[in-house]
């Protein structure tokens, strides 16, 4: 019989994908107050790997992420993801508009082995974890560089998706191995 343990704290990433700068600039320093301050970021870049979000987001959309210096723990992506769908709806209603969606936050999370992404919808490769949110393993990492999965977005197979989160385990692992593992106090 195994022993149970809690698992290691993990790194929380948030990738943002919309139309306006304004809308990314703004979400910024709403992450930074829920979230504590940002450690890598990548400045957004165009986002050419799909036209799925052309109706919402528009014509040309970009792509940004961050990740947080502070760890949590990974049951904490249920109330993480549920939060940024509401942050999404507030910001759209702060600018009223009613079908156009200004910004769209994907939260997911850091473990050395592997990178998992919190989604509403349902797939065979997802496992449902609570309050209508599941998540999915995205990415493992194998001889020193993360990999992709048979069902991995393409955009997450990028050299840019991968360099930049190949720099956040880095952040990550040395936090682990140097006990820094600053644990995020609950989320509010």
């Amino acid at each position: 019989m195994g022993i149970i343990k809690k698992p290691i704290a993990v790194k929380l990433v948030i990738g943002a994908l919309f139309g306006e700068q304004a809308y990314f600039d703004q979400v910024k320093i709403i992450l930074e107050e829920r979230f504590g301050p940002i450690e890598t970021l990548l400045p957004p870049f165009p986002f050419l790997f799909t036209n799925y979000y052309k109706e919402e987001i528009g014509e040309s959309p970009y792509r940004g992420f961050f990740s947080f210096e502070k760890l949590l723990s990974r049951e904490e992506i249920v109330d993480i993801k549920l939060w940024t769908n509401a942050l999404e709806l507030q910001i759209a209603a702060e600018n009223a508009l009613s079908t156009k969606r200004p910004i769209n936050l994907d939260p997911g999370y850091m473990t050395l082995g592997q990178f998992f992404l919190a989604s509403t919808k349902d797939q065979r490769q997802r496992v449902y974890i609570r309050d209508g949110i599941f998540i999915e393993p995205t990415l493992y990492f194998q001889n020193g560089h993360f990999h992709p999965f048979d069902w991995t977005y393409r955009d997450y197979q990028s050299p840019e998706y991968i360099q930049y989160l190949e720099t956040v385990r880095q952040k990550l692992a040395y936090q682990h191995t140097t006990g820094r593992a600053y644990r995020h106090r609950k989320s509010q």
